[in-house]
């Protein structure tokens, strides 16, 4: 509390809970941390939050794609108060514990990786993508890994090194070698006037030049892409682009890795995002919304690459916690019984219509895209997808954190508006959501 006096007028002003815990953080929390809002958070429950001082918000961030079966499902928390009861932590390599097993066989059967698959647990999602790498790098002999621009896979070392948004990355140098960039097939930026077919076949002839003069194929263990790039602003790649993509790396020995980190359960309206394309990766990483919250992610493999490695190379100390395991399980049962993939359908349509309608109104939207729901507006200068507005953008968050909404942003430049509201988000508070963004958004551009 602090007191202040005003010609000879005494005035107190008395700091919310909000504002002291911002304070308290800016004051202990190193600068590199980054801070999306300013907004606080003591509860959460579905699509909803309240903040320290009791004010509730409508969240469409869900923790960054991780609360697809919204915050606290009743089912998991019982799940994760039962099993921390009976065993925190054992270290599965030092003794195994069921939770972990039961949830490989759960996964392996409800995202099978060709005829046999197999299960490795990890941390997080960024720890999913290290052990891909490592996994496919003893499973061919090679070195060379081909990511995309754009992609984000984490703040590891080499999960940096995969990161294309140098921002993630200022003063981290030297990363990890034998890393190969590619663009990826934005046909809203890169389409140059073709027609999505000849754009598709252009960029493979693309990748193709690529192995002849960058990396030969021979020296490449996998090529990593994410089917809609997360930070990268959602965008979705052409469909005949990944099948094209798949077909070149059985060619040539290379193993597909999709990061289906922030695509999986339920947010493209399908168990993973790779089904809608018709293809079998041959490793995947997984994550965020896999354990509600719950610091838990997988790889899956085929069982034939995932067994190409030396005992030892995989494990940690934490990796698959009986707790954040029985959280897993708890989330995909309670996904099945709400039929998620509809739900993630649903929300997503209900959104792209939306947005399709709020981009006919402002003239700042160069773009909308997405696939399910998770779906996204792009804002830009004078019409042009090369002036990209990143101002806007942090004008609009912060109009919306003010009135109500937490909704983040996305995209290289920071200019992408991202919807990742937990799927069981209710139509009314979908669409008081969604009408908070349009008349913020509309006000900004009106009013400049």
């Amino acid at each position: 509390m602090a007191a202040f006096s005003f010609f000879g007028i005494g005035l107190i002003y008395i700091m919310k809970k909000s504002e002291s815990l911002i304070a308290r953080r800016n004051a202990i929390v190193p600068e590199g941390m980054g801070m999306f809002t300013p907004l606080t958070v003591a509860s959460g429950r579905g699509a909803m939050i309240t903040d320290l001082d009791g004010k509730s918000y409508i969240d469409f961030a869900g923790g960054i794609g991780v609360l697809n079966a919204g915050h606290c499902p009743r089912p998991v928390v019982d799940a994760i108060a039962k099993q921390s009861k009976e065993l925190l932590h054992a270290c599965f390599p030092v003794a195994m514990y069921e939770p972990y097993v039961n949830l490989c066989e759960t996964i392996a059967k409800l995202l099978p990786h060709g005829r046999s698959t197999k299960v490795m647990l990890t941390n997080s999602g960024v720890e999913a993508v290290e052990n891909a790498v490592k996994i496919a790098r003893q499973a061919t002999g090679r070195q060379g890994v081909i990511c995309f621009g754009g992609g984000f896979h984490g703040r590891t070392l080499l999960g940096m090194s995969l990161t294309s948004k140098t921002g993630y990355k200022m003063g981290c140098g030297p990363f990890a070698p034998e890393v190969y960039r590619i663009p990826f097939p934005d046909y809203y930026k890169r389409n140059d006037g073709l027609d999505p077919v000849k754009f598709v076949k252009r960029e493979l002839l693309s990748l193709e030049e690529f192995l002849r003069t960058t990396v030969d194929a021979s020296q490449v263990a996998a090529v990593i892409i994410e089917l809609v790039q997360g930070e990268g602003g959602f965008v979705v790649a052409p469909r005949e682009y990944v099948q094209g993509l798949a077909k070149l790396c059985r060619r040539n020995g290379i193993l597909l890795i999709v990061d289906e980190v922030q695509t999986g359960f339920g947010r493209t309206g399908a168990w993973a995002a790779s089904s809608h394309y018709d293809i079998t990766p041959d490793i995947s990483t997984w994550a965020k919304s896999m354990g509600s919250g719950m610091p838990i992610g997988a790889v899956i493999g085929r069982a034939d690459v995932m067994d190409k490695t030396t005992k030892g190379t995989l494990g940690g100390t934490y990796l698959g916690n009986p707790v954040a395991c029985a959280a897993s399980l708890a989330t995909i049962s309670y996904m099945k019984k709400i039929n998620i993939n509809q739900k993630g359908k649903q929300v997503g349509k209900a959104v792209m219509t939306f947005f399709r309608k709020l981009q006919k109104e402002c003239p700042a939207i160069g773009d909308v895209r997405g696939l399910g729901a998770m779906t996204a507006f792009e804002l830009v200068k004078n019409k042009d997808a090369n002036q990209p507005d990143p101002d806007l953008a942090k004008k609009l968050i912060t109009a919306c954190a003010a009135n109500g909404l937490l909704i983040i942003s996305a995209g290289t430049s920071g200019n992408v508006i991202r919807v990742l509201s937990p799927l069981v988000i209710s139509s009314s508070q979908l669409n008081r959501g969604l009408n908070i963004l349009r008349k913020q958004l509309l006000h900004l551009t009106h009013s400049s």
